[in-house]
Order: structure tokens, then sequence, then C-alpha cells
């Protein structure tokens, strides 16, 4: 598991979740930091969309439409929540810089 690397795994929150793609940002032990990777984009405010970072090449990048990496929050998961699964596709380099861009 890399950085830029995009999983599909379960993802919880409060009391619920949902099985998402999610975008590797770094592991240090047991923990895997994630940017939920989304879809939803046109019904969320101006205040959202401002940290969302659109995924030009999402093709290449695993996913099946037009997806967004969503930053304004950092997931902690445990690395067992990515036990048995595979990677389904990274950001392509194009995508990887203009990403660490846009958090910058």
């Amino acid at each position: 598991m890399k950085p830029f690397d995009i999983y599909i795994t379960y993802v919880s929150w409060d009391d619920n979740g949902k099985t998402r793609p999610v975008l590797i940002i770094d592991q240090q032990d047991a923990v895997v930091h994630v940017f939920n990777i989304t879809t939803q984009y046109e019904n969320k405010s101006d205040a959202i969309r401002a940290g969302y970072f659109i995924i030009n090449d999402w093709k290449a990048a695993g996913l099946d439409r037009q997806s967004y990496v969503d930053t304004n929050t950092v997931r902690d998961m445990p690395a067992s929540a990515f036990d048995g699964k595979k990677e389904i596709g990274r950001l392509s380099a194009v995508d990887e810089k203009r990403l660490i861009e846009f958090i910058n």
C-alpha cells in the first residue's frame, strides 16, 4: 500500500458507514491515513466543494465515473480494514502533482 493508491473498503463514521473508494495518503504502523473519494459534487455547498479535488484521469485511476477526492477530512483507518483488499488503481502522475498543489 503506497500513497496515491486507491482501494475500495468499508468506511464507518458515527453510527453509519458504507463501502467506498479511498485514496491512501500514508500509513504509520497499524493506521492508514486516507481521503474519501466521492462522485457527489453538485448538491454540496460551496464550502464543501472548495475542498473537493477533481480527478481528471478517473478511468486510469480505476474508477467507473467522474470522481473527487474529499480533502476536507483525513480519515484514520485500521490497516486491518485493507486485509484481503487489492488496489483498484492509483492517481496518475499528473493528478498526483495537481493534488499536492491543491492541498498546498
